[in-house]
């Protein structure tokens, strides 16, 4: 099974990526995940179930600890071939 997952942390600051973020960014960018969209308002990964689901563990565990108060996601099981 692949799956998608769409997350923000917050709280926001629009003149610099408050450490939450900059951990979020951190842990996608290494996780084994096929796909990974890192945007200001929004990002979005996408992988292999067991990839994807320990990601996110690591994501609301290492944000929370750099200060995020709220963490916000979506996960989606993903049709093969879907991007």
């Amino acid at each position: 099974m692949r799956l998608r997952v769409e997350f923000t942390t917050e709280p926001f600051d629009l003149d610099e990526a408050p450490a939450h973020a900059l951990v979020a960014r951190e842990v996608v960018e290494g996780a084994e995940l096929d796909a990974v969209d890192v945007g200001p308002f929004g990002n979005t990964a996408q992988g292999g179930a067991d990839a994807v689901l320990a990601a996110v563990d690591a994501l609301l565990r290492r944000t929370l600890e750099a200060g995020a108060t709220r963490i916000s996601l979506q996960v989606n099981v993903v049709e093969e071939g879907e991007a």
